[in-house]
């Protein structure tokens, strides 16, 4: 079949399946007069019409999907048959493994893979404790002479710092930081850069251009094989493999550096700042994980887990996760999808869906922890993706959260000044504003 193929009318369906339940058109229509986000529109279809619903932003329909079935179904047991064409980041990352397809993705997935399961976490333990370390000597400091802090500004450095040593062996300098920020600057700028890609990379080729310094001079020190005070990094993985495959080049090997910085601070960055925002909205939270467990530090850390969990089931490192499909399919509840249609997966919206998870806007991390807290089936919680193309920093993620969290939830209770009032929908979900605080003993029930 034609992966180009039009998709058509959502009635020119396989003769086997049924169409795709279509949003009315004046859905759109008022969406688009009122400038709303593209989550509400999202978040209406599915209201509207369900799990696996379309709706039409030109001539050919798009398909949502938040169906815990339907989202397996594409994700996890056919991702031959749903392609990432595409990255919205890709005028910073270039080719690295989140933007790659077809073979080229599968080498650089394969290379990667056990870098970041078993054995190959446990050589980053060690330099993500002492990121940790770091930001909590910082915080101390800050507690005790009563200086206001941005939340989010610390979560990215900590998780910078700890993906900095992770790929070189080396702590985060604060040239470094400053020079690595425009990695954040760009990330900010992708909704609005230009379609084409030499314009995206003019309106933001000063940040780049930083990007590219910091990365060369990471690359250079990397191959001059004198390793950090921690070690050899996960850079010399990149670097080793262009002594046996060719297309490891100086340009790939700069992408693939980049992706992992991207992905690798970004989203565990943003997630620790809503749970501390989370957390100052639902203070028995807390303390709830603080004493779970009594005196055994494995429920304790369970416990930190379910709210960094519930933290994701609310804020999803991807909120959304575009897929194409290469040839005619039929989805969960017999629904048949056209070759060349668009797929909109949204795991924001699967986490929200109150059939699946009761008063999905409340906080409860209580959700993780008992066998019947949450729903059982892998497509109805899936922050980091589901299947092949699933994230490979999950577990390091998670790792550093976990770990920074041991180390200043027993001690500071933070005190926002203001927060937040909006969410902005762009590679992550991010709190739309600064987050101003000062540090206070922990309250006590």
């Amino acid at each position: 079949m034609n992966p180009e193929a039009s998709p058509g009318s959502l009635r020119d369906v396989p003769t086997t399946g049924r169409p795709v339940p279509e949003a009315e058109p004046g859905l759109v229509e008022r969406w688009r007069s009122q400038g709303g986000e593209l989550v509400e529109l999202l978040s209406r279809v599915r209201e509207r019409c369900g799990g696996v619903a379309a709706f039409r932003l030109g001539p050919a329909p798009t398909v949502l999907v938040t169906d815990p079935q339907a989202v397996q179904h594409v994700l996890a047991r056919h991702p031959e048959r749903y392609v990432k064409r595409s990255h919205r980041a890709r005028v910073l990352i270039g080719d690295g493994v989140l933007a790659a397809t077809g073979a080229a993705w599968k080498r650089q997935r394969r290379l990667l893979q056990s870098q970041f399961t078993g054995t190959g976490m446990r050589r980053y333990e060690q330099r993500i404790t002492e990121a940790a370390r770091t930001t909590a000597g910082r915080w101390g400091e800050y507690a005790r002479t009563g200086q206001t802090l941005d939340v989010g500004r610390e979560m990215r450095r900590f998780a910078l710092d700890a993906i900095w040593r992770s790929l070189t062996g080396h702590p985060l300098d604060d040239g470094t930081e400053r020079e690595v920020g425009a990695v954040a600057a760009v990330a900010a700028a992708l909704p609005t850069l230009p379609a084409d890609v030499t314009g995206a990379q003019d309106a933001v080729a000063a940040d780049l251009a930083r990007i590219d310094a910091v990365a060369r001079h990471a690359i250079e020190a990397a191959r001059s094989g004198a390793p950090g005070p921690d070690g050899p990094g996960l850079l010399r993985v990149l670097i080793d493999a262009a002594t046996e495959r060719p297309e490891y080049t100086d340009q790939l090997i700069r992408d693939g550096l980049v992706t992992l910085l991207v992905a690798g601070h970004e989203t565990t960055a943003t997630t620790l700042t809503w749970l501390y925002l989370l957390l100052d909205r639902y203070p028995a939270a807390r303390e709830h994980a603080l004493t779970a467990g009594g005196e055994s530090p494995a429920q304790r850390r369970q416990a930190l887990q379910a709210l960094i969990h519930e933290t994701l089931r609310l804020y999803p490192s991807a909120w959304i996760l575009p897929r194409h499909a290469t040839e005619d399919d039929i989805l969960a509840g017999g629904y048949a999808v056209r070759a060349g249609t668009d797929i909109l997966i949204s795991p924001y919206l699967t986490h929200r869906d109150p059939e699946l998870w009761p008063e999905p806007e409340h906080f409860d991390p209580r959700r993780f922890l008992t066998p019947d807290g949450r729903p059982t089936h892998p497509g109805a919680y899936y922050p980091f993706g589901l299947g092949p193309r699933a994230c490979l920093g999950l577990q390091f993620a998670l790792r550093e959260s976990t770990v920074l969290l041991e180390h200043l939830l027993p001690v500071h209770t933070v005190a926002f000044h203001s927060a937040p009032t909006k969410a902005v929908y762009g590679i992550t979900v991010r709190p739309d504003g600064p987050t101003p605080a000062t540090l206070q003993p922990p309250r006590r029930p």
